[in-house]
């Protein structure tokens, strides 16, 4: 009879701490279920991401794996990593304030993984270390990654054509060679292939292989491989173009051969990684179970309370801060400028910024003599995730805009403004998508973020300047001032520009500054 009291100690105890721990991960899943409710949308929505779906399947298979082992433990619930949960809680609310949808789902995440060891212990959550930091394959981030890995595809064909003996003229991402032209889109980057191999990659390595060396060593294979191999993968579709008058290779055969030769390089990636498995060896003795003692017995009930108050203290947080700014409408006008600037209704493009639903916007033309410059402002105010100035959304030119292309970019340092010195982000776009094009027109474009009064072009500055901003009950009203005018850096148009924002980027800012009080 004391045996079966034995037993029956830390089966009630696994019982009691499962209960605990499910339902405060239900309970994060309840509180952030707009964060939630976001992942699944991109998923659904992204073929890059729609490995996602597969992520906690195959967590809960690794779990029932390691269900033997975990029996031989005994949950011992860690009171002080509610301090780690609420870094991740306060993650959360910072990322939301700004509206950083990788920042604040990559937090719910951590949240969830966290709640294990919290309630379960660290040796239980060390055995399920794999399955736990394979959650965060949910979160659907890498799409950072498409400039560079487009820029570094650019490369390696435009240097594989010219190895090949053919000439090539390239500017940007796009490329004529004698028999055609060539663009290098987002579909061509490899982030969907990248993404993909290095999740399962990662799932590959963990079952086949029992030292981290290996594991590693694949992992890193698992990354560097797709990435050369859709380089390759590129170069090899141009020359079939190429060498078949553009008859093979292009439109859908392009898609297919792209995701033949893609599908062959992967298989032997993982064939030659196999020769080299593991065997699986028995896993280790566990620990003989430790009784709960009746004074530990009420610590998932203590920790689940405390747990609960700290995960809904965001939201208190945020739902004070959200009552307390204004919603009011946004009345914009540009101001009357200074130097001899004087506004024009001509337009001297049909080109515009793509900055998605602004709370206000505004777009004119300023001339002196015959020196002439485009302004664009747009306004954002009680901003949220279909409506905020900082997005990869909000860009110059959009990859699927039909009319337009951005061929450079860089940045340039200004004279000082009211005492700080402004540094611009700059920009070069061609008015015809096909290289050569006798009605191409040229423009260099510079921009900036006006944050609540303060001037910068860096990103990440501009979220931490209106986080700040919202946290000391300043608003978040910010506007993206974007100055533009035909020609080159070449041809010297930037002394123009500089001229324009020398003699006018304060009335700008001022204009800017009452329309931020009138709310």
């Amino acid at each position: 009879m004391s045996a079966v009291l034995e037993m029956t100690k830390p089966m009630s105890a696994w019982r009691r701490s499962l209960a605990w721990m499910i339902g405060l991960q239900l309970l994060v899943l309840l509180v952030y279920r707009d964060t939630a409710l976001a992942m699944m949308t991109i998923w659904e929505r992204s073929e890059t991401f729609a490995h996602a779906f597969l992520v906690l399947p195959i967590v809960l298979w690794l779990v029932w794996r390691e269900r033997a082992v975990l029996a031989e433990f005994s949950p011992e619930p860690q009171p002080w990593l509610l301090l780690p949960l609420a870094a991740a809680a306060a993650l959360w609310f910072m990322a939301d304030l700004v509206a950083v949808n990788a920042a604040t789902q990559f937090a719910l995440v951590a949240m969830l993984v966290l709640i294990v060891p919290a309630v379960l212990g660290l040796r239980i959550a060390w055995q399920l270390l794999f399955p736990l930091a394979f959650m965060f394959f949910c979160v659907p981030v890498g799409e950072f990654m498409l400039p560079t890995l487009m820029h570094w595809t650019a490369n390696f064909t435009v240097w594989g054509l010219q190895l090949s003996g053919i000439p090539v003229y390239r500017e940007g991402q796009q490329f004529i060679i004698p028999s055609g032209s060539w663009s290098v889109v987002e579909a061509c980057s490899g982030v969907r292939y990248l993404i993909a191999s290095f999740m399962v990659g990662t799932l590959f390595a963990y079952l086949n292989y029992r030292s981290w060396q290996r594991r590693l060593a694949f992992c890193v294979v698992a990354v560097l491989v797709p990435i050369v191999a859709n380089w390759v993968r590129a170069y090899l579709i141009v020359m079939i173009g190429h060498l078949s008058g553009n008859r093979l290779a292009v439109g859908v055969d392009h898609i297919i051969y792209g995701w033949m030769f893609f599908g062959v390089v992967i298989l032997i990636m993982y064939m030659v990684g196999a020769r080299w498995a593991e065997p699986q060896v028995p896993a280790p003795t566990a620990p003989a179970p430790r009784e709960f003692a009746d004074a530990r017995a009420v610590a998932p009930l203590v920790m689940g309370c405390a747990a609960a108050v700290l995960l809904w203290s965001p939201q208190a947080a945020l739902w004070a801060i959200d009552r307390g700014e204004s919603a009011a409408d946004v009345q914009l006008q540009l101001p009357n400028l200074q130097g001899g600037w004087l506004a024009g209704d001509e337009p001297l493009s049909d080109w515009k910024p793509e900055f998605e639903n602004p709370s206000a916007e505004s777009m004119r033309t300023y001339a002196r003599g015959d020196q002439r410059v485009g302004l664009y402002v747009g306004y954002y105010r009680h901003q949220d995730y279909e409506r905020k100035l900082v997005s990869s959304e909000n860009v110059l030119v959009n990859s699927t805009n039909k009319g337009w292309v951005q061929m450079a970019q860089g940045s340039r340092a200004l004279r000082p403004v009211g005492g700080e010195p402004v540094e611009v982000a700059t920009a070069e776009l061609r008015g015809s998508t096909h290289l050569g094009d006798a009605s191409e027109q040229r423009l260099t474009v510079w921009k900036l973020y006006w944050i609540g009064g303060t001037l910068t072009s860096n990103d990440i500055e501009a979220k931490w300047l209106a986080a700040r901003n919202r946290l000391l009950g300043r608003g978040d009203d910010s506007a993206a001032i974007v100055v533009f005018t035909p020609g080159t850096p070449a041809n010297g148009v930037g002394a123009k520009l500089e001229s324009f924002m020398d003699d006018n980027l304060n009335a700008i800012d001022a204009q800017l500054k009452r329309v931020m009080r009138s709310r």
